[in-house]
């Protein structure tokens, strides 16, 4: 009886104990299912405190930029001083009085360099005048390579000898030619202006075989490389003209006919003077 009991004892205590632990586990548990509920708790009060501050700050940024003339305390942030961008600094190839040629629009003088304001850039550029087309244009320094000096006397020699060769007409449509010929043209090379005209020269029967379209492209080249012509040979504009259509045969009828009026009254001169 007394080991039966001492058993019966022996359980109740083991079960006691269990209880007690498991009670124990439980506490330690809770314990930390509360800590974690206070950590979370926490980092969601920073997470709101930062957003606060945030928004406090775009705000105060609003109000700076709303009132300039308003003076700004310690804590706000002052509003950004933006510069005025440059060009990009590029050496000066062309002078001021510079006969240039612009591809687009062709011989022109430069008159004067300006700094200009374009979308907030300040810009330096030459100012060109056209004085064919009574207008002005304006190139920025930094694209001065779309503009070439005037052709020098050896190229102008050249270009005669392309006027005197024989014109090379391809077989192919006319609208096909007439985009060549106007892209020649654009290009500003003296050689290719001087090849449009000869292609294009009809001597003197202007009007038989040419479409207006042609005649319109054969006076465009032929008044920007006469232009060229004049101003490289220093000369008048009767005389620059005289030397393309020599070299064109053109008008020479015209021509000889002036020449042999301007020898007969030099030798009615010359008589009158002798008698």
């Amino acid at each position: 009886m007394k080991n039966i009991l001492k058993k019966i004892l022996n359980k109740k205590k083991t079960k006691k104990e269990a209880k007690k632990k498991i009670k124990a586990v439980k506490k330690v548990a809770k314990a930390k299912k509360i800590i974690k509920i206070k950590k979370v708790k926490k980092v969601k009060k920073e997470i709101i405190k930062k957003k606060i501050i945030k928004d406090q700050k775009k705000k105060d940024k609003v109000e700076v930029k709303s009132d300039p003339l308003r003076i700004p305390k310690n804590n706000e942030q002052k509003p950004e001083i933006k510069k005025v961008k440059k060009q990009e600094t590029e050496k000066k190839i062309f002078k001021i009085k510079d006969y240039v040629v612009y591809p687009k629009h062709g011989v022109g003088q430069i008159t004067e360099t300006k700094k200009i304001n374009i979308g907030g850039i300040d810009v330096e550029t030459y100012i060109l005048k056209f004085e064919k087309d009574k207008a002005n244009g304006m190139v920025p320094v930094n694209k001065q390579s779309h503009l070439r000096p005037l052709a020098t006397i050896n190229q102008i020699n050249k270009c005669v000898s392309i006027l005197k060769s024989k014109p090379k007409i391809k077989r192919s449509m006319w609208s096909r030619r007439a985009q060549e010929y106007e892209a020649k043209i654009s290009s500003g090379k003296i050689y290719d202006l001087a090849e449009v005209v000869r292609d294009l020269n009809k001597g003197d029967d202007i009007m038989i075989d040419q479409s207006y379209s042609e005649r319109q492209l054969f006076e465009k080249a032929y008044e920007r490389l006469l232009t060229e012509f004049q101003i490289v040979m220093g000369s008048n504009l009767e005389d620059a003209q005289k030397k393309l259509d020599k070299a064109l045969k053109r008008n020479l009828e015209k021509q000889i006919q002036k020449a042999e009026e301007k020898i007969v009254s030099e030798e009615v001169n010359n008589s009158e003077v002798v008698e």
